[in-house]
């Protein structure tokens, strides 16, 4: 696999898994071997110019550069969708608070009716928080959003090759309504004495992430129990990882690796911007026929029994949702018991 003296993840150059390169199969096979071995990777060479990642940064600073009063008028607390901001410190992973300030989009579209016999996981689909003060967020995130999607369809359509499956056979889950998802992140520093979680150590419950960092470390991968590698900031570069429904959808083939953000240093903060290519949420992941040389080596998705793998899409996001946002939880879905 391909290295750099400094970085300890892959580098997959997403220009060779396209259809005219002439070293494709061989970038499909490596990318296929290290969402198996690893479930994290660097995507370099993609199609997302530098002037639109840099817009993206620029506004998202400006969004958090905003008073205060101004992000809290589109808090994530008002949203039945899990849409918009929350301070420092709201969102949960593990029981403990996150040290991220942080703004959550996702796909523009209509609240679905909220029947009795409805789902709970349907009141996740809606419209988004956009802050007045600041026009210009909706207009730069949904182009990257836009962009973005591309992407991420290449690199599953890209997966499913490298299983020796249809190009297409992921696209029924990922459906014509699916779950996409935008979070903008800013660390604080922290100083020693205090939480150094900016994230706990987690999963990610869809498809695929794709995550731009700026220049400040932070990230780190768990590649084997209490092995954690940092995920340094590598230029013009995402880093991907592999989330839970595609391991559930290979038996535990492609690996869905737990990972977490280590608070920055008191004088110092980290900005990212992090793109989660989901499913359609009424949809039910199967487990796909490997052939018999991959599926020998698929080892079963692996649960946490505090956190389990469900195989209904709307009902594994839901569950995440409801643990890491008490408050959202606790104002439009105080009746919900998570199945078991």
């Amino acid at each position: 696999m391909s290295h750099t003296a400094s970085l300890t993840l892959p580098i997959i150059d997403f220009s060779q898994l396209s259809g005219q390169a002439p070293q494709r199969q061989q970038a499909i096979s490596q990318l296929g071997q290290t969402a198996h071995d690893v479930g994290f990777f660097y995507l370099v060479n993609h199609s997302v110019g530098q002037p639109l990642l840099d817009e993206v940064q620029r506004v998202a600073r400006a969004f958090f550069a905003l008073p205060q009063q101004e992000k809290l008028k589109v808090a994530m607390a008002n949203s039945p969708h899990f849409r918009g901001y929350n301070l420092a410190g709201v969102e949960i992973t593990r029981s403990q608070p996150d040290f991220r300030e942080q703004f959550d989009a996702g796909a523009e579209r209509e609240a679905l009716p909220d029947t009795p016999d409805a789902p709970a996981w349907q009141r996740m689909q809606g419209p988004n928080q956009w802050p007045e003060a600041l026009p210009e967020l909706q207009q730069v995130i949904t182009r990257w959003q836009q962009e973005m999607t591309q992407v991420a369809l290449e690199l599953l359509r890209a997966l499913a090759e490298s299983l020796q499956l249809p190009r297409h056979a992921f696209d029924n889950l990922y459906g014509a309504y699916p779950n996409e998802h935008i979070k903008l992140i800013r660390y604080p520093g922290r100083s020693e004495a205090e939480s150094r979680q900016g994230v706990g150590a987690h999963k990610d419950s869809g498809f695929l992430t794709l995550l731009l960092q700026d220049d400040q470390p932070g990230l780190e991968v768990e590649l084997s129990p209490d092995n954690w590698v940092a995920a340094s900031p590598l230029p013009g570069s995402f880093v991907v990882n592999i989330g839970e429904l595609l391991e559930l959808a290979t038996n535990g083939y492609l690996r869905a690796t737990v990972h977490r953000v280590v608070s920055p240093r008191p004088d110092r903060q980290r900005l990212s911007a992090a793109f989660f290519l989901g499913a359609q949420l009424d949809a039910v992941v199967p487990v796909y026929q490997l052939p018999e040389t991959l599926a020998r080596q698929a080892q079963g998705p692996a649960s946490d029994p505090l956190n389990p793998l469900l195989r209904e899409v709307g009902w594994n996001y839901l569950k995440g949702r409801l643990r890491s946002h008490p408050e959202v939880a606790q104002r439009f879905y105080p009746e919900q018991r998570l199945p078991q």
